[in-house]
């Protein structure tokens, strides 16, 4: 069996992460990012669940999460994953849009998949350059040049149809979420804030957030866990800040999630302040 490759980089030209999994067979569960990834497969196939829907994928798809789209994937006849993705944060999707619009929003890509597109190899041609730690006008405007083709072939405003009411309760449980993911957290808690009993709490947050409350939580600890080893603090004191039960629990949780140890993670930041 193929070793396992795993490389992170970090632009500061373009302020996103560039990621490359090569050999890989780990099962991703349900989360979410709070980042746009977009991604395509260079080889294998895998199984994509995404808000809830069925995709298969393979060698030259591109993948499109926006922030907090809720996904699961999983190897498709134990085949190995070969795949590089760029991690945009909504500041920088932002800005770029923009730019390049000339309105100030965030777009929204209608499907998680665009299957065997053309745009495969200017993604790879500008995450090679990431990778590479090429600097320069080039680089450059290959980004600008791919987010204006995404923006104009693969994103469209997508109406809301849930009731305001629920999501405003739902909202409300979000936000506690967010404030004190470090604190033991009970579902009787949250289904007081919400105003409504256990069971109908887990239903309308699943159904408005595509993902549960609890794994929401998770998500959230993970999510300030790498903005703390961004910064080097060391994992073990990363994982009592964010509210694991111990190290070993923060990283199982780490590597289900981000599929890096928070070590590995924590060390693309330190060689490149070197």
């Amino acid at each position: 069996m193929r070793q396992e490759v795993r490389t992170v980089r970090f632009d500061h030209d373009l302020q996103i992460e560039a990621y490359r999994f090569e050999g890989i067979m780990q099962k991703f569960p349900n989360h979410f990012h709070e980042y746009y990834v977009i991604g395509f497969i260079e080889s294998g196939q895998r199984r994509l669940s995404c808000k809830n829907k069925e995709y298969v994928l393979g060698t030259g798809d591109i993948i499109f999460f926006n922030p907090l789209d809720n996904h699961a994937c999983e190897s498709i006849n134990n085949e190995t994953l070969d795949y590089r993705s760029l991690n945009i944060s909504p500041e920088i999707m932002r800005k770029v849009t923009k730019e390049i619009t000339g309105q100030e929003y965030l777009p929204s890509f209608a499907s998680p998949v665009a299957y065997r597109s053309e745009k495969a190899q200017i993604l790879y041609n500008l995450h090679q350059m990431i990778m590479d730690e090429i600097s320069g006008f080039n680089k450059e405007e290959t980004f600008y040049f791919l987010i204006k083709q995404l923006i104009e072939e693969y994103t469209e405003a997508i109406e809301d149809t849930e009731p305001r009411a629920i999501k405003l309760e739902i909202e409300n449980v979000c936000q506690y979420i967010e404030v004190h993911y470090a604190e033991h957290i009970a579902l009787d808690d949250l289904a007081k804030i919400a105003n409504m009993n256990k069971y109908s709490l887990l239903r309308s947050f699943t159904r408005i957030c595509g993902i549960t409350p609890y794994r929401y939580l998770q998500t959230v600890r993970i999510s300030e866990a790498k903005k703390r080893l961004e910064q080097g603090v060391k994992p073990l004191d990363v994982a009592i800040e964010t509210g694991f039960v111990d190290q070993s629990h923060f990283s199982n949780f780490f590597v289900e999630f981000i599929g890096l140890t928070p070590g590995q993670y924590r060390d693309i930041f330190i060689d490149n302040d070197k």
